[in-house]
């Protein structure tokens, strides 16, 4: 029996290569159902045009990050929206804000208004 020191499972020995590089550990994955990992995922099946530049950019960035491109993708286009949405909550609070202030404002004209002609 061929005994190793066991490789403790840290984020590190997995980053570096120590786990899950090995080659006697490694099979075929079993055949999976695209639609119910779809659904796991929540993922759904889009067709969009890109110029073929901008295909190859994200390629070379995703072999560069170990990963394939189109979940590249998926990972930008999200980054890309949950800014936008931060953004656009920002902009309603603020208007929100605003609003309210001017609000005030209004309301605090109309009582100073209101106690000055009660003294006249």
């Amino acid at each position: 029996m061929n005994e190793q020191a066991k490789i403790p499972g840290t984020a590190e020995a997995w980053e570096s290569g120590e786990l899950g590089q090995d080659e006697r550990f490694v099979k075929v994955a079993d055949p999976i159902d695209e639609a119910a990992l779809n659904d796991a995922l929540d993922l759904q099946l889009i067709s969009i045009r890109l110029q073929k530049a901008l295909i190859e950019d994200f390629k070379m960035i995703a072999k560069a990050n170990g990963i394939g491109y189109q979940p590249l993708i998926r990972q930008v286009l999200k980054r890309f929206a949950d800014s936008e949405k931060k953004r656009l909550i920002r902009e309603m609070m603020a208007e929100r804000e605003q609003r309210e202030a001017f609000e005030e404002q209004q309301a605090k004209k109309l009582q100073e208004e209101a106690e000055r002609k009660q003294y006249a």
